[in-house]
């Protein structure tokens, strides 16, 4: 039991950091890491759990970002409340899906992201946006989409948000990173809502990676703010991280069957 509450710890951890750093990464590390590492044996249960503690870290992580100036409130609020209604419904949907193949599918669309992320764009202004329509359409669209993609997988999103961000509205990568914390908090929340409605949340495994999820998140923004310096580095460990999760996912997965 000692052991079990320690490596949950230890994984919130590693949790926290992800977010910090990349804005992503919380529930496509929390799963994985709680089947894996604490024990878990149904996915579903594994997911609901890492929704409660991904969107309790995200806000805790939200707050380094926006004292640091890393946040596009407007922004965030025009995706957050196009994305809040598709979570609950992806959530919904994912929840009478095959555990294992929603696992597999997942880590194909991490692949098909990463790939996107790689590809060469000019970046933004740092600038906050002017509110135009146009932009106001494509933040709600891709936040609705993305939403939708976020509850139906079981994650906040982060690894989702912070690509859509970027490809809309063509924020900086820092900037897409704190602000999609917030998206990733709500939609974790609305994710861990449906899954504790149906008893798929263990509450005391969801506090330990809580409790580790405060320094990680703490060490992992201050990572972020120093890389964000270098030209093009942020957006490749983002990636790398989104591979080295996908291939261990199928990796494991095709192990299972």
């Amino acid at each position: 039991m000692i052991l079990t509450a320690l490596l949950a710890v230890c994984c919130g951890v590693l949790v926290g950091f992800t977010l910090g750093l990349i804005g992503g990464g919380g529930s496509i590390l929390a799963t994985p890491l709680l089947l894996y590492v604490v024990g878990m044996q149904d996915p579903h249960l594994a997911i609901g759990t890492g929704a409660v503690a991904v969107s309790a870290n995200a806000f805790m992580n939200l707050n380094g970002h926006a004292r640091a100036g890393n946040v596009r409130w407007p922004t965030a609020a025009i995706f957050t409340a196009a994305g809040v209604g598709g979570a609950y419904a992806g959530s919904t949907l994912g929840k009478a899906f095959d555990g294992q193949r929603l696992l597999i599918l997942f880590a194909f669309l991490m692949i098909a992201i990463g790939v996107l992320m790689l590809r060469p764009r000019h970046e933004g202004p740092h600038a906050p946006a002017v509110l135009t329509p146009g932009y106001v359409l494509r933040t709600a669209g891709t936040g609705l989409g993305v939403g939708m993609l976020s509850g139906f997988f079981g994650i906040g999103g982060g690894f989702l948000i912070v690509p859509g961000l970027i490809f809309a509205t063509g924020m900086p990568m820092i900037y897409a990173i704190g602000t999609s914390l917030f998206a990733v908090g709500m939609f974790g929340l609305t994710t861990a809502a449906n899954y504790a409605m149906s008893g798929l949340v263990d509450w005391t495994v969801a506090g330990e990676y809580i409790a580790g999820g405060v320094l990680g998140g703490l060490l992992g923004m201050r990572a972020a703010i120093y890389l964000s310096g270098r030209k093009q580095t942020l957006t490749r460990v983002f990636v790398g991280i989104i591979f080295v999760v996908a291939a261990y996912m199928l990796w494991r997965s095709a192990g299972s069957r």
